[in-house]
């Protein structure tokens, strides 16, 4: 401790060198928060997805329809478990702006295969019985204020009512969903698929996609094949894929989100490292006679080596944890989109990855002068006094 106000010192020698290089560094770790929960948020479906799930889809396109039919003869292939049929609804609350996912699916079923969407027993109850009975996710519930006993007017896009009605489809809201871990998605609107199908004008008994769970994850491909085999050359041919591979699919529509998040934090951080090690090699210039003054004292080299490693890192690990901290505060706040993404927070993982980069950085920055400082003459150093 008995170096700390020289430290201190030293880092307070020009104030405004350090207040800039402090604030670049503090930025850098606020905006490494949000990329990773952007990130995070394109990419938590794909880590959560479950590995005994498949999704059976039209072989040509995602918003070509399949028969509901199909169910029946999927549920007949050897280590299918069970079958449930969701569509894409596609409608908005009020305005357009107020967006979020809304599919019809047969309750029972949907519960059985998700198990990650908490309901507490008499929510599911409410729901087998309801025919305009909806569930929704915590997330829009807290946003808009509704709860259990409401109805929620959708005025829909794509699914008119017949004699081309446009008016808003009405549910009753009956449960409000958790999600077993923060990688749930809790943002979702689910309707029961009879009342839809009875009340859609057209493109009747079909339905988006099929999500199947199967007995044992380790025969999924095996399975897959099956159910592509079963509709070769049908009408409707299908493409089975994993739940991920699905999920991966939607989120690379916009591109690779992990490339790019890691391209463009890799240059933020390039840019800091070059921006704090010109800082602490400016710094040990200006201070050549001081260091070796202090040589002259009695400062070994590895002592002069560790007191300028120690400055660099105190000066990036306080921008950096502080930045940190703000980044994780601000992304608590919730989505910045007001909605475009469900899933919004810092990864407790990459959370702990920022103060090893705090670490790296500190270190980075200061090795090269610190060696420098190490390595200066005494008697240069003073002979310029």
């Amino acid at each position: 401790m008995k170096f700390v106000s020289l430290i201190i010192a030293n880092l307070f020698r020009k104030k405004l060198r350090t207040t800039l290089t402090f604030l670049s560094i503090l930025i850098a770790f606020v905006l490494y928060g949000y990329l990773v929960a952007i990130r995070a948020a394109f990419g938590a479906g794909v880590t959560f997805a479950g590995a005994d799930r498949l999704v059976v889809r039209n072989k040509v396109s995602l918003i070509q329809l399949i028969p509901v039919s199909y169910k029946d003869r999927i549920q007949r292939i050897p280590g299918v478990r069970s079958v449930v049929h969701s569509t894409w609804f596609g409608g908005y609350y009020q305005k357009p702006a107020n967006f979020f996912a809304q599919m019809p699916v047969n309750p029972k079923e949907y519960l059985d295969i998700y198990p990650e969407v908490l309901l507490s027993d008499k929510e599911k109850q409410a729901w087998m019985s309801t025919r305009t009975g909806c569930i929704l996710g915590r997330k829009t519930a807290e946003k808009f204020g509704f709860k259990v006993g409401d109805r929620i007017p959708i005025t829909p896009t794509i699914w008119e009512k017949p004699n081309h009605d446009m008016s808003a489809w009405v549910f009753d809201i009956v449960g409000i969903f958790d999600g077993a871990t923060k990688a749930t998605d809790t943002s979702a609107l689910i309707f029961r698929y009879d009342y839809f199908d009875e009340t859609r004008a057209y493109k009747k008994g079909e339905v988006g996609w099929y999500i199947i769970r199967v007995k044992d994850s380790s025969q999924s491909e095996r399975i897959a094949k099956d159910i592509d085999r079963e509709f070769a050359n049908s009408e409707c041919e299908t493409k089975a894929e994993t739940e991920k591979a699905f999920v991966q699919g939607f989120a690379r529509q916009v591109g690779d989100i992990g490339k790019i998040m890691i391209a463009i934090l890799s240059a933020v951080f390039f840019t800091i490292l070059l921006v704090a090690g010109n800082t602490m090699a400016q710094a040990v210039r200006e201070r050549r006679e001081e260091l070796g003054v202090l040589k002259a004292l009695g400062f070994t080299n590895m002592r002069v080596l560790v007191l300028v490693l120690v400055e660099s890192c105190a000066l990036a690990g306080t921008a950096g944890v502080l930045g940190l901290g703000l980044s994780k505060f601000l992304v608590s706040l919730g989505d910045p989109t007001n909605g475009a993404l469900p899933l919004f927070y810092f990864p407790m993982p990459d959370f702990l990855l920022g103060f090893a980069i705090v670490l790296a950085l500190g270190f980075l920055s200061g090795i090269g002068p610190a060696v420098q400082a190490m390595r200066l003459n005494m008697a240069d150093a003073l002979r310029r006094m």
